[in-house]
């Protein structure tokens, strides 16, 4: 649950700005340039989808008639629901496949050895008839794995304590992927034919998708978003100065995870869905340096943490996986003990904020914090989706929520007066962002703090 660092002064250090760049896999046409503060520039974005809940043409027939055939009468009953729905027959993909035809190449084309697509088809329509099955629970390895995983995590050492350890670990791991199932679950629920389109290439055998993506959804300006996929170490292709093709793919040892789930899921585990969209969407975040086995990525310049997603690493990963730039704005304000010392704006506004950009439909990610009392009450902190709102026969607003780690395969309720005190940043439109006062970007700010981390370092130890 806790995967986001409110512990330390600089609660999101980022740095890079004189660190050699990392070139791509893919060549590019545009020149590689060090750039000191790329700049995230929001847009409101509308899924303008024409809805349709009648198959048409023969190739739908066929193709869903095909798929029926492979079902229980329970996942019958939740094809039925996909195709009134309209989710069904949804085409907003990137290459223009309906979420229907990615169900039939799931269930009819060469899967991953080990993977079964029509364990990946019920998975598909427990999604679509309930996104909130989406967990970021960890699956528990099963003893005729438990060796084997044990040996790759330790690279077969002989060291009965450390294997002692790992076993631990394993037994009582709680993955950090809030930030990850969040940007999940935002995915499925708004633009399902590009989430099923995805998770159809992570589950083939070569285990990726590729997508292109707007530059200005990173940047304004392309050799600033070149700086980024660079900084971020995504493999990509410049393909003009308007869009690239990035490789999506999961960490290696991620279907490993999949496939023990193929066959042993337990009630309430992540499914393979959940564990190979999460693993790609961390190795987005974490450098490329993200594994599924430990739930470990590497500590980089912006953050000497080993656990989830800080909070700009999270708003890149959103921009890539929807194509729109994310503006993440932070409300809180920590102290260099990790304390909560104020707030940037008043509760009123941050309410109207929120409020506003769902009224606009888009769904918002939160993280929220609260004093760890195990930890002299430094801030630990969460990330939710906030999905809905109603309003109190006494005035307040609830807010509908999703959580990832609640355990529950439901929305959650929160009201206004505990949830807005407690949100540290959002991911809102720019123009709502920026209508109250001139808005500061965080890639500026998280420059300023890496260099002035840096700058105390040397002054501790000159």
């Amino acid at each position: 649950m806790v995967s986001v660092n409110f512990q330390n002064v600089k609660v999101y250090p980022t740095g890079g700005a004189t660190e050699k760049i990392q070139t791509a896999p893919f060549s590019s046409p545009v020149e590689q340039q060090k750039v000191k503060s790329p700049a995230f520039k929001a847009e409101a974005y509308q899924d303008a989808v024409t809805i349709r809940t009648q198959l048409t043409t023969g190739d739908e027939k066929k193709k869903y008639n095909e798929i029926s055939k492979d079902l229980s009468s329970t996942y019958k009953k939740k094809l039925n629901y996909a195709l009134k729905s309209g989710i069904l027959l949804k085409n907003n993909s990137d290459d223009k496949s309906s979420v229907l035809d990615n169900l039939y190449k799931i269930l009819k084309e060469e899967r991953d050895p080990g993977l079964d697509g029509r364990t990946i088809v019920q998975e598909c329509l427990d999604i679509i008839n309930n996104p909130y099955v989406i967990t970021q629970t960890c699956e528990d390895i099963p003893k005729e794995y438990k060796l084997p995983v044990i040996g790759l995590i330790t690279n077969l050492s002989e060291n009965l304590e450390e294997v002692k350890q790992t076993s631990q670990a394993l037994d009582n791991m709680h993955t950090g992927t809030c930030p990850t199932a969040s940007i999940e679950f935002d995915l499925a629920t708004k633009n399902p034919a590009e989430f099923f389109r995805i998770v159809e290439g992570l589950t083939s055998p070569k285990n990726e998708a590729f997508k292109i993506i707007d530059m200005d959804s990173l940047s304004e300006k392309t050799l600033d978003a070149v700086w980024l996929l660079n900084k971020f170490k995504t493999p990509h292709e410049v393909i003009n100065f308007d869009k690239a093709v990035i490789q999506l793919k999961p960490d290696k040892n991620a279907i490993i995870r999949a496939r023990i789930q193929n066959n042993h899921r337990d009630p309430g585990e992540r499914s393979i869905i959940d564990v190979l969209m999460q693993s790609t969407m961390m190795q987005l975040g974490s450098q490329q340096t993200y594994d599924s086995l430990t739930d470990k990525r590497e500590p980089n310049a912006w953050t000497e943490e080993d656990g989830g997603l800080i909070e700009f690493e999270k708003t890149y990963v959103e921009s890539v996986m929807e194509n729109k730039n994310t503006i993440s704005v932070i409300y809180q304000s920590v102290d260099e003990n990790g304390k909560l010392k104020g707030y940037e704006k008043d509760f009123d506004t941050i309410k109207k904020e929120l409020l506003d950009t769902l009224n606009m439909g888009h769904n918002v990610i939160i993280g929220y914090t609260w004093p760890d009392p195990e930890n002299d009450n430094k801030l630990a902190g969460h990330e939710i989706t906030i999905v809905d709102y109603k309003k109190a026969p006494d005035g307040e607003i609830i807010f509908i929520c999703q959580d990832s780690d609640d355990g529950l395969d439901a929305p959650i309720e929160m009201p206004e007066s505990f949830l807005i005190p407690s949100i540290h940043h959002a991911g809102i439109p720019e123009e709502i962002a920026t209508r109250d006062f001139e808005y500061k970007d965080s890639w500026e700010v998280g420059l300023q703090n890496f260099e002035q981390m840096q700058q105390d370092k040397k002054n501790q130890n000159p």
